[in-house]
């Protein structure tokens, strides 16, 4: 079936990985599509015991039945069903502008992102993990990353892909960030403080390339920020992972003005 749903999401994922492999699009988006297209299969399959649906079999009650599959068989929390639903409203738009179907059968289906509490570290406890001093090389720049992203409000894909370039001095003598944010591809200007100056001098020379710092993965630096809580015998009830930092630069900035 050439108008079959998962054929045309298929190629429209297959597009989507071309303009990847080209620099013009993100890898995370693309694994989110096709984790998309896989729940949708596996929907199909079980729901309606077909390889495929055609898309003039689709009715109003496909995506609140494919909600109810995300949260029920897959065990999906509000918000990551909220992710993973919002492709498929976009895909129906696009069946639309295709021909596929004359109308949105899902325009009454509405679903919004939940507010969930964010973690931060209060300013004590800041202070306790700058004190440390780790006995591991890597876990020793986790912490001084960690603290970079808490005085720059920088991301872990932000820093990740900090070059040398990107530090500038202005005509004020102080020292800035002059970037773009990777997830948003918005201006991100950062006037660096004393202690995000000294952590850049810290690792100066080390990469030997254009980037200024030597960014273990994202599963690496929440697994040594693990570590550093409880060597700085920091005490909380929340799980602190790298993107507390970028949280807690958040908080502080508003009860104490960006201390």
């Amino acid at each position: 079936m050439d108008d079959a749903i998962l054929k045309v999401f298929k190629d429209q994922n297959e597009d989507f990985e071309r303009m990847v492999s080209k620099g013009k699009c993100s890898q995370n988006t693309y694994n989110k599509y096709k984790t998309v297209f896989n729940h949708l299969s596996e929907f199909i399959r079980e729901r309606y015991h077909r390889k495929d649906l055609a898309f003039r079999e689709l009715t109003s009650y496909f995506i609140r039945e494919f909600d109810f599959f995300l949260r029920i068989n897959k065990e999906c929390t509000h918000n990551t069903v909220w992710v993973y639903i919002t492709p498929v409203i976009v895909f129906a738009d696009l069946a639309i502008k295709k021909r596929l179907i004359r109308q949105n059968l899902f325009e009454d289906y509405e679903i919004s992102m939940e507010e969930t509490d964010r973690n931060y570290l209060l300013k004590e406890n800041v202070e306790k993990l700058m004190l440390l001093k780790s006995s591991k090389s890597k876990c020793e720049l986790v912490k001084d990353l960690f603290i970079f992203s808490r005085f720059t409000r920088l991301s872990y894909v932000d820093i990740q892909k900090l070059k040398w370039r990107n530090t500038q001095c202005f005509f004020d003598g102080h020292q800035w960030i002059i970037s773009r944010r990777k997830k948003s591809d918005v201006a991100s200007n950062v006037r660096l403080s004393e202690i995000s100056k000294h952590i850049i001098e810290k690792y100066r020379g080390i990469t030997h390339n254009e980037y200024v710092f030597l960014v273990p993965s994202n599963a690496t630096c929440n697994s040594h920020v693990k570590k550093l809580i409880e060597e700085a015998e920091i005490i909380t009830e929340q799980k602190v992972t790298f993107h507390t930092a970028r949280h807690t630069f958040a908080n502080m900035f508003l009860t104490e003005g960006g201390a």
